[in-house]
């Protein structure tokens, strides 16, 4: 079977930096159209600036996707673009700390409503356009929804209430939504991950330099991983290669998961 997404066509959410970017630059490296979404549009342009001739192959759409209209306009202007589209990584997601007996609940509203109703809502319209673009004579795979969660969803840190929770509400979205999907020909899956070295995880690391020792510590592969290794895993969940995979959380942590100890920071 094989694991290209040549010539596929992906929406790419919180594609400005980390993981995200990571992603999209790597499905425009393996020969797919990708739409790069994400809330700042500055930082789109200069991640984008070398690929501001190429038309055929890379988008840009900047927006708050917690706006439902938005979500309708980053459709329409991916169908503009390319025609149709078959492939939705929801990669935007937001880590709060939060305490579990301070604060009014504030913090978990607002990252269910960033991290799994925007899932929730983009995974609906796209899906719906799956639906109306597909063949009903062909026998693959309609259209492929991949979900970026965390190893939080597993775990529990005192600090990390509102993210663990969302999180681990966002894999149970996964699971029912591909169960959901699945006469349709929709395929829901989703990448769990730990300690990935995003640019918020190195600004944090300036700030700490223990905390580095900290999570290779706990990570039985003893580093942190190049978000282009997450980026590699989401490409197998769209390909052929996984056209009998749905419903799963994809766990990419080191071995992270195969240890004991709560109190290891869990992102």
């Amino acid at each position: 079977m094989s694991y290209s997404i040549e010539g596929r066509t992906a929406i790419v959410t919180g594609a400005a930096n980390g993981v995200g970017l990571a992603i999209g630059r790597h499905f425009v490296g393996q020969g797919a159209r990708v739409m790069f979404a994400d809330m700042d549009e500055g930082r789109l342009l200069h991640e984008l600036a070398e690929w501001s001739d190429d038309r055929e192959h890379v988008a840009y759409f900047a927006g708050d996707l917690r706006e439902k209209l938005t979500i309708a306009n980053l459709l329409s202007a991916t169908l503009d673009n390319f025609d149709r589209v078959d492939i939705l990584i929801n990669a935007s997601r937001q880590m709060m700390s939060s305490s579990c007996l301070e604060g009014d609940g504030e913090t978990l509203r607002t990252l269910i409503d960033q991290n799994v109703m925007t899932a929730y809502r983009l995974s609906q319209a796209v899906a719906r356009r799956f639906i109306k673009q597909s063949n009903p004579e062909d026998q693959g795979s309609a259209g492929s929804i991949v979900n970026l969660s965390s190893i939080a969803a597993r775990r529990t840190h005192p600090d990390l209430l509102a993210y663990s929770v969302s999180s681990a509400a966002l894999d149970q979205l996964t699971r029912s939504m591909a169960v959901a999907l699945a006469p349709e020909r929709i395929r829901v899956n989703s990448v769990a991950f730990g300690s990935v070295m995003s640019q918020s995880l190195r600004d944090t690391l300036k700030e700490n330099s223990d905390y580095r020792e900290d999570i290779e510590d706990h990570t039985p592969l003893s580093r942190i991983a190049n978000p282009a290794e997450v980026a590699g895993s989401v490409q197998f969940l769209c390909s052929e290669a996984a056209g009998f995979v749905t419903g799963q959380i994809m766990t990419v942590d080191g071995g992270r998961t195969l240890l004991d100890p709560v109190a290891a920071p869990a992102h």
